[in-house]
């Protein structure tokens, strides 16, 4: 086992960090406190992107695409978690689902995409069927050789900012050893389709400025050409993605956690109480020696995951135990940072409660901490036939 990073990973890694802290970190206060991000921001760090070659890195390089293996990926996400998802979301990783495209879709998603030109985002979620993919309501009828769509997304991060939606529908029912479950196929949509209205979603504590919309589907006739991918295929499309974004969650986890104990560990070593340093204290330094065993740990179960993904090694436990670990140790970690800072955590002058409140998210999204434990305790109970 190799546990160093590379010359170019090193390299990779320390771009990032500075692309993160010259040209995040100034913007991150006014976009938390107004919940925007000015369109002409967007459009300079996307284009920074675009110049320092990393806009879609997560795509081979045949395409266009810088051509990163998983655990390098994952190194990027791991600095990108440093700062505001609603600003490092311009640092452009479409989804990995675009990877289906065929034939023309190539040349009107996959490579737009991929050079920058053009911005999608997923729509799965909806307001009866979170975790209950097979349960959506959101319906796909066949008319001749068309589709038409009629149904409500919701939770559709960056849906604002997005060309076209990768939209999940139920396509029809199948019988399975646990019932009848719906069959689902992934569309291509347009933003300015007829029939497809994006609205305004909810007023979120977390990542303030990064924005989830409400989708409305109201006889949205697609063509068959819109179909991702092939038709009632599209569960296991969403599952393919999902390895790759629970993933993503785990090392901006471990990044963001990080920068957080970059903030407390000299604030413990100068902060004077009663005459000495408070991490002199057990219950300083203690909470400090938990804090870094637990980011280490994450790093390095999102590290292995990842690499057992380009080892084409099965890595579905794995990444859910980086994901639900990552996640939850994020919560840890801020939440112990705040005490340590005792009130001023708790200010704006800090980002620390900024940090408390984006942590609380990362334990529901790409799969509820639920979800997580129940892929693992699956995964291992399966060989026992239970």
């Amino acid at each position: 086992m190799n546990f160093g990073l590379n010359e170019e990973q090193e390299m990779i890694v320390q771009t990032v960090r500075d692309f993160v802290e010259t040209e995040i970190y100034p913007h991150e206060n006014e976009v938390d406190r107004t919940g925007i991000v000015p369109s002409e921001l967007g459009e300079e760090i996307r284009r920074k992107c675009i110049d320092l070659g990393f806009y879609a890195c997560n795509f081979p390089e045949e395409i266009g695409g810088a051509g990163l293996d998983h655990v390098t990926f994952a190194l990027v996400e791991r600095e990108l978690g440093r700062g505001s998802m609603a600003l490092t979301v311009f640092f452009g990783r479409p989804s990995g689902i675009l990877m289906a495209c065929e034939g023309e879709q190539r040349e009107k998603y996959l490579l737009p995409a991929v050079r920058g030109e053009k911005v999608d985002a997923l729509a799965i979620t909806e307001p009866d069927a979170g975790s209950d993919m097979r349960g959506m309501k959101c319906m796909a009828r066949q008319d001749g050789g068309d589709f038409v769509l009629n149904g409500t997304k919701h939770f559709i991060s960056h849906a604002d900012v997005a060309d076209f939606v990768i939209v999940f529908a139920a396509t029809g029912e199948e019988e399975t050893p646990k019932g009848i479950k719906k069959k689902i196929t992934a569309f291509l949509v347009d933003r300015d389709t007829p029939g497809f209205d994006i609205l305004k979603g909810y007023q979120s504590i977390s990542h303030r400025g990064y924005h989830n919309l409400i989708l409305n589907f109201t006889d949205c006739h697609l063509p068959k050409s819109q179909v991702l991918g092939e038709v009632h295929r599209g569960f296991d499309i969403a599952n393919e993605w999902l390895y790759g974004t629970r993933l993503t969650v785990a090392a901006t986890c471990v990044g963001r956690a990080r920068r957080v104990f970059d903030m407390v560990l000299p604030y413990a070593a100068e902060r004077k109480q009663f005459g000495r340093p408070i991490g002199a204290n057990q219950g300083v330094s203690f909470k400090l020696a938990d804090m870094i065993t637990e980011i280490d740990a994450a790093d390095l179960l999102t590290l292995s995951a990842a690499w057992r993904l380009d080892a084409s090694l099965g890595a579905n436990r794995e990444i859910a135990s980086a994901k639900l670990y990552a996640s939850e140790m994020l919560a840890r970690v801020t939440d112990e940072a705040i005490q340590i800072f005792g009130g001023m955590g708790l200010m704006d002058d800090l980002p620390l409660a900024r940090f408390w409140r984006d942590a609380r998210v990362e334990r529901i999204w790409d799969g509820t901490s639920e979800i997580q434990r129940h892929i693992i305790s699956r995964d291992l109970l399966r060989p026992f036939g239970a």
